[in-house]
């Protein structure tokens, strides 16, 4: 076998062990979506939406997965670059469901914590949505058309709302990517999944950009603030 052939395959070796490992760190058993959560209300207002019940990709679908870094069980951690969201739990584990991310102009990172939770959120834009987004309404009623969808989690910092929250979505089909607006999107289901997981002082930490919860390179967040959106 002539030097050039024997490098190659030991850079494919190499490769292919790398993947390896990286399968054996993100192993996940994925749940199904279920409804045990969901109360009458909630039964009554999804049954009125009228969003496509989109098919999430597998790698975004809620799942039980080995997760190797440090914070607290109880703690959310939000990584934006791979758009997942961490519910950490005991003995090395997480929670982790996938999610719609807003544009790196409307990113918010930091350590922040629970200091609202609301059901079937009323939406009210704010001044700079009104500027970006023409003919908004001042408000909108909670309900499947609106935007936060069945649940709402509003990020505190200093005991002041940081304007950035964890909610709902009318638009699951881009569970998974980044979108022009909005700040962490779940599927209705998963986010009313989550809110009867946590509560007020649950600390939040959202991963800075570039900073990405890594199997092989794990970092730990930086605590400054970015902006905001809703």
């Amino acid at each position: 076998m002539s030097s050039s052939r024997s490098s190659l395959v030991a850079r494919l070796a190499v490769v292919a062990a790398a993947a390896l490992m990286l399968a054996a760190c993100q192993t996940a058993t994925y749940e199904a979506a279920s409804d045990a959560n969901l109360k009458p209300r909630d039964r009554e207002l999804l049954a009125k939406a009228r969003y496509a019940n989109a098919q999430i990709p597998q790698p975004y679908r809620r799942a039980i997965v080995n997760y190797h870094r440090k914070e607290t069980p109880g703690t959310i951690v939000i990584d934006s670059d791979n758009h997942y969201l961490y519910l950490v739990q005991d003995n090395g584990k997480a929670l982790r469901y996938g999610v719609t991310v807003g544009e790196e102009a409307l990113a918010f990172s930091g350590i922040a914590k629970v200091g609202n939770m609301q059901e079937w959120p009323r939406w009210i834009p704010t001044a700079d949505i009104h500027r970006r987004i023409e003919g908004l309404p001042k408000q909108v009623e909670g309900g499947p058309d609106n935007p936060l969808g069945a649940r709402a989690l509003y990020l505190y910092q200093g005991g002041k709302d940081t304007l950035f929250r964890i909610h709902g979505t009318n638009q699951p089909e881009y569970i998974g990517e980044s979108i022009s607006s909005g700040c962490i999107r779940m599927t209705n289901e998963d986010v009313i999944d989550l809110y009867t997981r946590v509560k007020i002082g649950t600390i939040v930490v959202v991963l800075d950009r570039k900073a990405g919860d890594s199997p092989v390179n794990p970092r730990v967040a930086l605590q400054g603030i970015g902006t905001s959106t809703y």
